[in-house]
């Protein structure tokens, strides 16, 4: 029972930091590149309408905030936990993988974008941060 509880734990704690890069990349992203003029992406309503106005650079730094978010809490998910860490990774990456199955649903992007960012920046980002958790744990 206490290694399922550091498990969920390890989990849950991937869970939030993925959560604040991504969440972090996703605040900064207008300052580095502004949305297009008339652009209201401060409600998922503008968002959806404005869409259409996106061109391909305003998709960069969506792709690396999902992308980096799960490779940050695929990695402190899998260095905290005992034993298995892909398990832990892989928790991790399909939970995002479900976020971004979400947005997908929810907003109008382009097809594109859509399958890169469900293809690349989920679950190959969780097993690439359960590789550099166990490259560190080992050192």
């Amino acid at each position: 029972m206490a290694k399922f509880f550091r498990v969920f734990m390890s989990v849950l704690l991937g869970l939030v930091i993925g959560s604040a890069v991504n969440m972090a990349l996703i605040t900064v992203s207008g300052k580095v590149i502004p949305p297009p003029a008339g652009a209201d992406v401060t409600t998922m309503e503008g968002l959806k309408a404005s869409l259409p106005l996106f061109e391909a650079r305003h998709f960069v730094f969506p792709f690396l905030a999902h992308a980096l978010g799960t490779l940050a809490g695929a990695f402190v998910a899998s260095l905290l936990v005992p034993g298995k860490p892909l398990v832990a990774a892989w928790a991790v990456g399909g939970f995002f993988l479900l976020g971004g199955i979400a947005n997908v649903i929810l907003l109008p992007a382009p097809v594109w974008f859509s399958a890169t960012d469900l293809i690349l920046a989920y679950l190959p980002m969780a097993w690439l941060g359960e590789v550099l958790a166990n490259r560190v744990r080992r050192t």
